[in-house]
């Protein structure tokens, strides 16, 4: 299976970019403990601090699936909510080549 990708864009309520990034820190605790996960980095966008970026890359289709429907992932959905301005846009890319894949 190839490698899976996604690039998702999180719009913050005004003046919430800082406190969404915050709370956003806790999927890393679990996020460290996926095996098919290789990368999940949070991305601040550096022309407006009320947009956050995230990439991440799993190892397939099976690992994505695993990382959405994972026990926990609901709940830190929902402890975002007070902190979004809008519903996460999420990019769904195949990788191609590059350095580290």
């Amino acid at each position: 299976m190839s490698q899976i990708s996604l690039i998702v864009k999180l719009p913050a309520a005004e003046g919430k970019g800082a406190e969404l990034a915050e709370a956003f820190k806790a999927a890393f605790e679990h996020v460290n403990k996926e095996d098919g996960t290789r990368y999940y980095i949070l991305h601040a966008d550096a022309a407006n601090a009320d947009t956050l970026w995230v990439y991440e890359m799993y190892e397939n289709q099976d690992a994505a699936n695993a990382h959405m429907g994972a026990d926990w992932f609901g709940p830190f959905s929902k402890s975002l909510a007070p902190f979004m301005g809008g519903r996460p846009e999420m990019n769904f890319l195949t990788p191609i080549a590059g350095k580290g894949l």
